[in-house]
């Protein structure tokens, strides 16, 4: 399925020259827990900068597609991923790719808020001193940058020597996305971000997500339709179809929920199937 797009309308000629920047894209994508297949023969291109929803119902293999693009899978037993990812110049499932390298570069939020029982200032300090940044000025200097851009620092200047576990669901869920861009990341892989928070903390995160348009590829796993609509430029719809997830169709967030051209599609995200 490859997706070419004329003024954010997504079109099926592969010739249009105005297809949007390409910048993280799957051929034939498959993934197999032992002899089980999540999903199958995902062909996806995402745009740089964009805001991409993965949208389907329990089991059509969303999440086990976030975990292969930053090659989580690798640590999973039984696990195996065929066909190939590409990250601008690079084929993520090479086995001569970095992947501690490659895990800053895309980065994971989960969808349980997961702070470090470290202080405020430890949990995005201490990513840094992994990867090698260890000085004090600078490292306080990312603090405060990262805690700025997610609309935490002035809740927290006070007290980032305080336990991260005392901050509230959508605070913890913020400081977790500070963790992840502190490291400097050109994807965010989010996995229902917002489902284990309020609706008040929620509509932050969905804010803060939007906020991020532009400045880093986000590919965004969510049931809430609502959500999708409000946040994403594009949408990807996964189905189970012969036993194992499949993508059965992609294009801009209007033309999925105003013109869907599959019939499952139009079903779904009108609440007749799924």
């Amino acid at each position: 399925m490859t997706i070419v797009s004329s003024e954010n309308q997504l079109i099926s000629s592969p010739s249009n020259t105005n297809l949007p920047q390409s910048y993280l894209s799957t051929n034939n994508l498959s993934l197999y827990y032992g002899s089980k297949a999540a999903f199958q023969d995902l062909e996806l291109s995402i745009p740089k900068g964009s805001i991409t929803a993965i949208i389907g119902p329990s089991g059509s293999g969303k999440t086990s597609f976030l975990c292969c693009l930053n090659r989580l899978t690798d640590l999973i037993p039984n696990c195996k991923v065929c066909g190939k990812i590409q990250l601008g110049e690079l084929d993520i499932l090479h086995p001569k790719t970095d992947t501690i390298a490659l895990r800053r570069r895309v980065g994971k939020i989960f969808q349980k808020p997961n702070p470090f029982p470290l202080s405020i200032w430890k949990n995005i300090a201490f990513p840094l001193k992994e990867h090698g940044i260890k000085k004090r000025q600078q490292v306080d200097l990312i603090v405060e940058e990262v805690l700025k851009n997610v609309g935490l620092w002035d809740e927290v200047k006070d007290r980032l020597n305080s336990p991260a576990l005392r901050l509230s669901g959508g605070q913890k869920q913020r400081l977790c996305i500070a963790r992840t861009l502190a490291l400097k990341p050109e994807v965010l892989l989010m996995d229902e971000p917002c489902s284990a928070l309020d609706p008040i903390s929620s509509g932050t995160v969905e804010d803060l997500i939007v906020s991020l348009r532009g400045k880093y590829t986000i590919l965004i796993v969510t049931h809430n339709l609502a959500q999708a609509r409000r946040i994403a430029d594009y949408c990807a719809i996964f189905w189970v179809k012969d036993g194992s997830g499949r993508a059965i169709e992609m294009g801009s967030t209007e033309q999925i929920f105003e013109n869907p051209q599959e019939a499952i599609t139009a079903a779904y995200i009108s609440g007749i199937r799924g």
